[in-house]
């Protein structure tokens, strides 16, 4: 809803008159209208994919046979009535009208981006606010994504012009894309950004990118004629399961909130809060590994733990999604869901080649350099094959015909995010310096050192084997992940707890290369250089797993628990001590998750919560309908690991939302791709795998979903964005398996209506 307030009503009276003076309205013998004249540009950016350094390159551009007329009724459409005319080949306009107010570029697939030399790909409607046009002059209008943020903002915060074109002023002026120190005066920030160069030019660019993306999607929805707003993120429930057969009766609710037909101010709002997930700009996930919210089976729980004062702290004075499943058992499968939606049947640790009826069709990598100047080295088309190098080599379960395929063909969250001209990190802490990330780290008698943090117990240990783990990145067993041309650019490094850069610089395992950085995590916080979706992986001393024989490590030991800990304590210390923290025009959140929760074989969200193979498979999408494919093999029953610690905190208010629905992997990743926007509500094949099946979309698809046929209750069993829209009903027992939450009172747990239905991501400043 747009909102205005009284002094920006005079502000835009005072500028209208101006524009009279200087145009003469009225002023004729006849006193009709004078023609006013709007002249200037529809600039652009444009994305190259190909980039092999980690950042996108993005060129500038103009809109070339882009139509550009005066809204006058600002329903984003040049209708028969308003006067418009069309860009030339360098996107310049020139406007003669009688009528004032804001201006639109309505961009038509006809219209070519000057950037790119393509048409542009969907249809898109850039604004420039009347205000604008008054601040910038009449001939020197710039209409952009940029110019068309500023007004949505102005909309959406119930302020005026000055103040969100000083807000993104502040909001660019950061470090981005590797430079540490970037300035975009206010006379830029809505300016042609061809005449922009250096690092503001990239800092705009990458900013309009983004912002084109967004508002090419809200011009989908808007002449799609949505319902506004999404459906999953109507306050209550779901309006589109009233009355739909298949669902469960305890679980329906009556939505909150009437949905209408989308306008064209509700399309560019709902197009940066994606089913109710605001757009972030920078994800941190840092990923732990094996314990539960309470001990199981001998293994220390987290929840309340003396062992774990800092994951503790944290969760206290941030939000927290208390019932939150994993999807598998051991790593592998959970890291695999997290990549892309599925664990493709995938029951084991083997390495990512193992059993490939696809097999893996990599290709060598020449080296180069990453955007943050760290030295790539070159690679062969695979890393050594042998089980020192890659988890599970040559075990006997890599060559049975049942196992599971673990080179997954189907995309991952990192091939949208790259699509998207977006970026993506995994930090890894203990690779050997110049190694082929696609492999194990390995063991290394030439570095020792001590452990002298939480949980120390013992004296100088050579560096073991498997410090770092290929099954706990979330994108390796995706060929098309490994196959990008950032891949390489964007495994990089962090720092750790017990070997230091000193030490890493005496290595022999592999050649030390020259600039080898072992902390590219530090660097590119300083410096800008992060991804949109970041991945730390700690080692598997400082992720709670355990490995070699240093007491700090052991395997479901209190050590290995207060080791894991603080390293979560020095993390969350550096990013929020960062500038991109300190930028609260930026939205940024840090995740602490652990991949299993260690309790029972159960999960939620998109499996079938028995553990019987029921045939099962992943539904494929072709010529307008879903059906079921017969590629993977999910005999092995692998349906979770039950109930585990899920903690958010972001660098806006924190109101100590505790949201208690049911989510799991499948529901982060829904949620990652309405966060970056790439995916589509409306179109359930753009979300990856399990992450597509919402209530709605399981009992539409019931026939080609046997797992879920006997489903008694279809909200547990079904997977949502992580927005706190549903509201638990009166009476409803909150479906929790009680391994899961041994030691953990149900009460504690919130097993009945939610109190309040804050979205914990979309938090105001």
């Amino acid at each position: 809803m747009s909102v205005i307030s009284t002094s920006r009503t005079g502000f835009l009276l005072t500028s209208i008159a101006a524009a009279c003076v200087l145009t003469a309205c009225g002023g004729n013998d006849n006193n009709s209208p004078a023609s006013v004249s709007n002249s200037g540009v529809v600039a652009a950016a444009g994305f190259m994919p190909g980039s092999t350094t980690g950042n996108p390159t993005l060129k500038a551009g103009y809109y070339a046979g882009a139509t550009v007329c005066v809204d006058v009724n600002g329903n984003g459409k040049c209708d028969t009535s308003e006067v418009s005319t069309t860009t030339d080949s360098t996107g310049h306009f020139t406007l003669q009208s009688t009528a004032s107010g804001p201006l639109i570029a309505d961009v038509s697939t006809k219209a070519t981006n000057t950037a790119t030399g393509a048409a542009a790909p969907s249809h898109l409607i850039l604004r420039a606010s009347a205000a604008q046009i008054a601040d910038q002059g009449a001939t020197n209008v710039v209409i952009s994504p940029m110019s068309s943020e500023v007004q949505r903002l102005v909309e959406a915060n119930g302020t005026v012009y000055a103040t969100e074109k000083s807000n993104l002023v502040n909001r660019l002026s950061a470090p981005v894309l590797g430079a540490a120190s970037v300035s975009v005066p206010a006379a830029d920030v809505l300016s042609d950004v061809n005449k922009l160069s250096g690092p503001e030019q990239q800092a705009v660019l990458f900013e309009d990118n983004q912002l084109a993306n967004r508002y090419t999607y809200a011009t989908t929805k808007l002449d799609r004629g949505d319902l506004y707003p999404d459906n999953l993120a109507v306050p209550g429930g779901d309006p589109s399961l009233v009355g739909v057969a298949g669902v469960s009766a305890a679980t329906i609710v009556k939505p909150t909130q009437t949905q209408t037909p989308i306008t064209f101010a509700q399309a560019q709002q709902a197009a940066f809060n994606v089913e109710g997930i605001p757009r972030y700009d920078n994800v941190f996930i840092i990923m732990l590994e094996n314990h539960s919210v309470a001990p199981v089976t001998g293994t220390p729980g987290i929840l309340g733990a003396t062992q774990a004062p800092n994951i503790n702290a944290f969760l206290s004075a941030n939000n927290q999604f208390t019932t939150y499943y994993s999807t598998g058992n051991p790593s592998e499968p959970n890291y695999t869901a997290l990549g892309g939606g599925d664990d493709w049947g995938i029951v084991d640790d083997n390495w990512w080649g193992c059993a490939a009826s696809a097999a893996p069709t990599d290709v060598a990598f020449t080296g180069g350099k990453a955007s943050d100047g760290q030295p790539l080295v070159a690679t062969t088309a695979l890393p050594p094959q042998d089980s020192s190098h890659l988890s599970g080599f040559g075990s006997s379960s890599c060559n049975v015909t049942a196992s599971a395929n673990h080179n997954i063909t189907a995309p991952s969250i990192f091939n949208l995010i790259s699509q998207a001209g977006l970026t993506w990190r995994s930090y890894s802490e203990s690779m050997n310096p110049g190694q082929d990330p696609r492999a194990d780290s390995i063991a290394d008698n030439a570095i020792s050192d001590t452990y002298t943090g939480p949980g120390s117990a013992g004296g100088p240990f050579k560096v073991p084997g498997a410090l770092y783990k290929t099954k706990h990145h979330p994108g390796m067993a995706y060929q098309q992940t490994r196959s990008l041309p950032e891949f390489f650019a964007d495994n990089r490094t962090i720092f750790g707890t017990q070997y230091s850069a000193a030490d890493w610089s005496k290595a022999t395992a592999y050649p030390v290369p020259a600039g080898y950085n072992t902390d590219q995590f530090s660097t590119d916080l300083a410096s800008g250089d992060v991804g949109n979706l970041n991945f730390i992986m700690p080692d598997q001393c400082d992720d709670m797993h355990g490995t070699g024989s240093d007491p700090s490590c052991l395997s479901g030991s209190e050590n290995i628990v207060q080791r894991g800990d603080d390293y979560v304590r020095q993390v969350v210390a550096k990013i929020q001590a960062s500038p991109i923290w300190s930028n609260k025009q930026r939205k940024v959140a840090i995740v602490v998750m652990f991949d299993e929760g260690e309790g029972s074989s159960t999960s939620c969200c998109g499996w079938n919560p028995v553990t019987s193979n029921v045939g099962q498979q992943p539904l494929t999408f072709a010529n307008g309908k879903f059906t079921q494919t017969t590629t993977t093999d999910y005999s092995a029953g692998n349906h979770g690991h039950g109930n585990s610690i899920f903690g958010v905190a972001t660098n806006q208010a924190n109101p100590k939302v505790i949201d208690s629905d049911e989510y799991s992997h499948f529901a982060l990743v829904r949620t990652l791709q309405d966060m970056f926007q790439v995916a589509d509500p409306a179109q359930p094949q753009t979300y990856l795998a399990r992450a597509k099946y919402t209530e709605s979309f399981i009992a539409s698809n019931i026939v080609n979903l046997p797992e879920l046929a006997a489903s008694a209750d279809t909200h547990f069993d079904s997977v949502r964005p992580m927005n706190h829209a549903y509201i638990t009903p009166a009476g409803y027992t909150q479906k929790l398996n009680p391994v899961d939450v041994t030691g953990t009172s149900l009460a504690s747990r919130a097993p009945g209506p939610d109190p309040t239905q804050t979205n914990v991501w979309a938090l105001a400043q």
